[in-house]
């Protein structure tokens, strides 16, 4: 008795996102996906009304395994994988991976960035992963998809989590896997851990801003009071009951007022830098009066030293014809030069 196993995928998500451009390009290349299938022994239908495609075993379907390699193709190309590429994950050596990452992220704008970090600016950081780990990867609405070998799709989810968890940017991963496509080329380092050649990056933690909790007034069912109008403001003041002359007279009077303060201000300001600093030292004053005291004292002992001097010179030269003259109360007379 023949057992007959039919998978089914719906796209109807896919169309009320993305409506009629996926719809005509799998109608385009369908008979393309219906050929590769055929040879394979799986029948497929395409079903527009419903929005969904079907994929099924034959009589003439000889590889068990190749019904569930038809259902990760019709998985790819309901998440916009081009049919060429699609098409090769019906061999052996090829596997696909899927990779949702819309739940992992809360905030819709976090979700965007974070997965532009992955694609980088014109896809360079998304061609450098294909490169390095030699998987096609297709970034498309809340999924990721990859096709490749079942190291380089271990690689690829890791990176990926690691970008939109915001755990690692996806450039250090870059430079990781780098590194270790150079250690690989090494006999001698095959059976070696390589954690010691591998760089660590430490996660850097940016200042956020703090968020000040408002205190919250009381509640009042009545409503605040209305704010005065300027027409009540001149009311209150009399000037709305001023001619015009004279508001405008009023005007000008206080325009000058405030042009002369304003004048007076930037004189002040200019005569500041004219402004001698006050001297800070006090002791100054006690210096002077104490050099004047010394000076004083210095010519005293200057007087009494010459006073003293003149009074021993004059008992030195005493005449004793000027003594006895002097003795007797009577002026001696000076010696002629001729006696």
């Amino acid at each position: 008795m023949f057992s007959c196993a039919v998978i089914t995928i719906g796209i109807t998500d896919i169309f009320s996102l993305l409506f009629t451009p996926i719809e005509k390009y799998l109608q385009e290349c369908w008979p393309i996906v219906k050929g590769a299938l055929k040879e394979q022994g799986i029948a497929c239908e395409l079903n527009l009304v419903e929005g969904c495609m079907t994929v099924s075993t034959t009589r003439k379907t000889r590889d068990p395994y190749i019904i569930i390699k038809a259902r990760d193709l019709i998985k790819l190309l309901s998440r916009s994988v081009p049919a060429p590429q699609a098409i090769k994950i019906l061999n052996d050596e090829m596997q696909c991976d899927i990779i949702k990452i819309g739940n992992l992220v809360r905030k819709k704008e976090q979700f965007v960035k974070r997965r532009q970090h992955l694609v980088g600016p014109n896809s360079s950081t998304l061609k450098a992963l294909e490169i390095l780990t030699g998987c096609y990867i297709l970034v498309q609405g809340s999924t990721v998809a990859a096709m490749g070998s079942y190291k380089g799709l271990k690689q690829v989810r890791k990176v990926v989590e690691e970008c939109i968890l915001n755990k690692m940017h996806p450039v250090y991963n870059i430079k990781i896997l780098m590194m270790k496509r150079e250690l690989a080329k090494d006999p001698a380092l095959a059976n070696e851990n390589w954690d010691r050649f591998l760089p660590t990056f430490k996660k850097k933690n940016v200042k956020q801003k703090k968020y000040t909790n408002k205190e919250k007034k009381p509640y009042t069912p009545f409503p605040p009071p209305q704010q005065p109008s300027k027409i009540d403001s001149q009311l209150e003041s009399g000037e709305y009951f001023l001619s015009d002359k004279k508001q405008q007279a009023k005007k000008w009077q206080e325009k000058q007022e405030k042009q002369v303060a304003k004048v007076s201000e930037s004189k002040k300001r200019r005569e500041e830098a004219f402004v001698p600093p006050e001297e800070s030292s006090k002791e100054a004053p006690n210096v002077h009066t104490a050099d004047k005291n010394d000076v004083a004292a210095l010519a005293l002992s200057l007087k009494k030293k010459v006073k003293d001097l003149s009074t021993q010179q004059s008992a030195e030269k005493i005449d004793a014809a000027t003594y006895i003259a002097a003795s007797n109360g009577r002026p001696a007379k000076k010696k002629s030069k001729h006696s």
